[in-house]
């Protein structure tokens, strides 16, 4: 089996000038069948068992804050599991990241499981590139449901377009991030994506593009492994905040502003080196 998963990550997937259009101007883009049911159910497992083991959360869902729970998150498992890294590190998943971008080349940021919790809460309006000290709008996350994801699971959902608002930048993922975010994207509603998952179905969305999920209320985890990218050759800004402090040490470790990030934590990994 694990040579048709090895298959499976390599192979490549077309993607048309109409896809990096509509990317670039909806700021995200769902794709189906990106990867087999085989392949997803290899590492479902996989990312499970490193999910079991390393999470650390003991406080009681009722007694979190909205952060806490909104999923379980445990990151960069492709620096401790082998098994892991073959789909952190899968040429088709970062040649589509780049071909989307339309950039020669990618490099890991990190890597990010997201399981919500039967019961789980929202997960609030917010921009991920908020946390990230990287000169350059050249970033994306693949969001790789690890099931078929029905709505009352929570799926990712986006705003069309919302990659060249300005507003809410400044806000870190919170109680306030969604209701100021909210309130101004109301104003937009017929931009508002949510829709189910089909398994094998990912999606793509940029670093400012503005997302939310919806509850987990199926009774179930909604079991997601994500990957971040960033063009290869960007620089590290000097980081304007504590999260971007402390993202630059931990996922860039020794890497200095004004200095292309190529850190042993950011392997490049289209084109592969």
């Amino acid at each position: 089996m694990i040579d048709t998963v090895i298959k499976d990550l390599s192979d490549r997937f077309t993607i048309s000038p109409e896809m990096v259009s509509s990317y670039d101007s909806d700021g995200f883009i769902r794709l189906k069948n990106v990867l087999s049911p085989q392949t997803l159910r290899y590492f479902e497992q996989v990312i499970t068992s490193n999910v079991e083991r390393l999470e650390t959360e003991h406080v009681p869902l009722e007694k979190r804050d909205t952060y806490g729970k909104a999923f379980l998150q445990i990151s960069n498992i492709w620096e401790v599991d082998r098994e892991a890294a073959k789909l952190v590190m899968s040429r088709k998943l970062a040649r589509i990241a780049a071909e989307l971008m339309e950039v020669p080349g990618v490099r890991i940021y990190h890597d990010q499981a997201l399981y919500k919790e039967p019961g789980g809460g929202r997960t609030p309006w917010h921009a991920d590139q908020f946390y990230w000290p990287l000169d350059t709008d050249k970033t994306i996350t693949v969001w790789i449901p690890l099931q078929q994801t029905s709505l009352d699971m929570g799926p990712l959902a986006f705003s069309r377009g919302s990659q060249k608002i300005l507003t809410g930048r400044d806000l870190e993922i919170s109680d306030e991030s969604d209701r100021k975010i909210g309130d101004f994207l109301k104003n937009r509603a017929d931009s508002m994506v949510e829709e189910p998952f089909d398994l094998g179905e990912v999606s793509y969305h940029s670093g400012w593009t503005y997302h939310r999920a919806g509850p987990n209320n199926s009774g179930k985890f909604r079991k997601v492994m994500t990957i971040i990218y960033f063009a290869d050759g960007t620089r590290l800004t000097p980081p304007r905040s504590r999260y971007q402090q402390n993202d630059r040490d931990r996922w860039m470790p020794g890497a200095e502003p004004g200095i292309p990030v190529a850190t042993r934590l950011n392997p490049l990994v289209h084109p592969a080196e």
